[in-house]
């Protein structure tokens, strides 16, 4: 009998779903669809980094500095 598969304890770091370029409405909102964009794209590349330091076998997941 199988048994269930267990899900990953440190799963790796997903990266948030690029707004289409037509998101944005054009009336300069303070902040921009794409400032929020950016630094939720700042937060997954930190994650990752973090993710990557923890799993070193895992090479090639985590991009330079």
């Amino acid at each position: 009998m199988n048994s269930p598969a267990t899900p990953d304890p440190d799963p790796k770091p997903q990266p948030p779903v690029q707004p289409d370029l037509d998101a944005c409405c054009g009336n300069g909102c303070d902040p921009c669809i794409f400032d929020l964009y950016d630094l939720e794209m700042d937060g997954y590349r930190r994650a990752l980094r973090a993710w990557a330091a923890r799993h070193p076998e895992a090479e090639g997941s985590a991009p330079a500095a």
